[in-house]
Parts: C-alpha cells; sequence; structure tokens
C-alpha cells in the first residue's frame, strides 16, 4: 500500500510558477511509473506528465516545454515544476503511482488567474 500526499498548490498569476510535490509513504522507487493527473470542473481528469522508475518522461501537449516532472528516490517524492502557468491549468492536481494499481493522493488545487 502506498498513500500519496500532494503538496504546493495555491494561486499564481498568469506567467507565474509553481513547484507541487508528491510525498509517498511507501517506496516509489519499486513504482513503476509515477505521475501527476489534473481535473478540472466539468472535465475529465488527464495526464499531465509521468516519468518511469528507468526516468522516461511524457507530457500532455498542452504542458510540454513548461511543467517538468522530475523524483527523488531517496526522498520518496515526486515533483511537478510548473512554469509559464495559464489561466486554462487551474485544476485540481493530482499525484499518482502505478504498479499493477493505481494509488492517488487527495489532490491540490492550482488556480491561475489572468
Amino acid at each position: 500500500q502506498v498513500q500519496l500526499v500532494e503538496s504546493g498548490g495555491g494561486l499564481v498569476q498568469a506567467g507565474g510558477s509553481l513547484r507541487l510535490s508528491c510525498a509517498a509513504s511507501g517506496n516509489i522507487f519499486s513504482m513503476p511509473v509515477m505521475g501527476w493527473y489534473r481535473q478540472a470542473p466539468g472535465k475529465q481528469r488527464e495526464l499531465v506528465a509521468a516519468m518511469t522508475s528507468s526516468g522516461r518522461t511524457s507530457y500532455a501537449g498542452s504542458v510540454k516545454g513548461r511543467f517538468t516532472i522530475s523524483r527523488d528516490n531517496a526522498k520518496n517524492t515526486v515533483y511537478l515544476q510548473m512554469n509559464s502557468l495559464k489561466p486554462e491549468d487551474t485544476a485540481v492536481y493530482y499525484c499518482n503511482a502505478r504498479n499493477t494499481n493505481d494509488f492517488w493522493g487527495q489532490g491540490t488545487q492550482v488556480t491561475v488567474s489572468s
């Protein structure tokens, strides 16, 4: 069982930056994939960024070049650095850990004002 706790969300102006953190209770080194998803009001949850245990990353087209996912296995923490934020990035951001099961955090709100 893995428990995930996100932090770092908040209110920021367009063009600003935020760094989200996801602290895991278990060892994320064994997790094949760690990722960040987001869900805006009235929309489906969508993948924002993911990283495999080998370090391979993938990003949604809408955030490529602006967001960076990273993981610190020693700290059991995954990060999402978000730069050049836009109002359309406003959503609840969720951390995800995946092996044969999916584990989710409680989410952290990110609001980008225009």
